[in-house]
């Protein structure tokens, strides 16, 4: 049967295919605005087959929105731990007890309330609505980006204001007025299974005769970016400090990377640093002011750990110390066996597990 470029035979055909390809996954088939909402926060950064689990053990743990919200944060990034952005696990805390104090505990079901939750955005709030109230709001992530410029040769950036707008009207446009749930949810697997970012299988794409990428023969250009993501190279050195069975951890309270995690004691410099110059660094020599014996008998391996708009290169340290200085009676000790009640980034995370082996 022949396409039209039609949005109705579009949207018909898209979910069509989604009922015969769609993937077995919890959060689908239910109509659970707090689930549905932990699990779109999770996917915003994070591929499906690795938030898998994570969702389950979360969900697990904080079944319903008022758990969420009684909990203290640090245990909510523990439960994160891994995920990376973490500032997406501090807004759903912060989300969860805006439900609890300005909706009575009950998840709201209009979209402008929806969309005003902490950590929210336009994506977010339509897909919610969509999926657990059939609500006719356009989702408009990665995948339907590619899918839409592909299907229409639009090779406005999609990085750009007038491309978001562009695209946003489009998604809309498209948008099955019957079943604005399941068009979301087909159109975004659609993308993530069949009009994939490389390579994709076009012979048994069933829009392949309105497919204007494929026409123009475009299909590896498209979609558009016109901005490059500019990226910092950060040096950083950590201190796992040993003292009597215990260790030293401080909290990261600026607003900057891995924000609210633990970590051990940190120097950042512009390159990762040697014993000797370790040892006359402003820094170090304050951390262990007026220590007799200080003894470094390890330190790692570069690391190199890769973020949205930074690449950290890190090396973990070893020291032995006999007495504490001012600076190390300020921060956090703890047994070494208990750094795992600690929300840590996924950096001190591989290291720790190498400590264990």
């Amino acid at each position: 049967m022949e396409i039209q470029t039609d949005n109705i035979i579009i949207s018909d055909f898209l979910i069509n295919w989604y009922q015969q390809n769609k993937r077995d996954l919890p959060w689908r088939d239910i109509q659970d605005p707090y689930k549905i909402w932990i699990s779109e926060i999770i996917l915003q950064q994070t591929r499906v087959n690795q938030g898998m689990n994570y969702y389950l053990r979360f969900i697990e743990r904080f079944p319903t929105v008022a758990l969420l919200a009684q909990a203290e944060e640090d245990e909510v990034l523990n439960y994160w731990q891994g995920l990376g952005y973490y500032s997406r696990a501090r807004n759903l805390h912060k989300a969860a007890k805006q439900v609890m104090n300005d909706f009575d505990g009950i998840f709201p079901n209009l979209h402008s309330y929806v969309l005003a939750l902490a950590g929210v955005g336009s994506y977010t709030a339509a897909a919610i609505c969509s999926f657990a109230y059939n609500q006719p709001y356009a989702v408009v992530d990665g995948n339907v980006y590619r899918v839409l410029s592909r299907l229409f040769g639009l090779e406005t950036p999609i990085d750009s204001g007038k491309g978001k707008t562009e695209f946003a009207l489009i998604a809309q446009q498209l948008l099955s007025e019957q079943h604005p749930g399941e068009h979301n949810q087909a159109i975004m697997e659609f993308g993530a299974l069949q009009c994939v970012p490389f390579s994709p299988d076009c012979s048994n794409c069933p829009l392949i005769s309105s497919c204007k990428a494929f026409e123009l023969q475009q299909i590896a250009n498209l979609p558009v970016k016109s901005k490059k993501t500019k990226v910092l190279n950060r040096y950083f050195n950590y201190l796992f400090i040993e003292y009597n069975g215990n260790t030293f951890l401080q909290k990261r309270v600026a607003k900057d990377v891995w924000q609210n995690l633990y970590e051990f004691p940190l120097i950042e410099t512009n390159r990762l640093l040697t014993i000797a110059e370790l040892f006359e660094n402003k820094e170090f020599i304050e951390i262990f002011d007026k220590i007799n014996s200080v003894e470094i008998y390890k330190i790692s391996n570069p690391m190199k750990h890769v973020l949205s708009h930074r690449v950290i290169y890190a090396q973990f340290v070893s020291v032995n110390v006999s007495e504490l200085s001012e600076k190390l009676k300020k921060s956090i000790q703890i047994s070494i066996r208990d750094i795992d009640r600690y929300p840590v980034s996924r950096l001190m995370e591989l290291f720790l597990e190498n400590l264990k082996c």
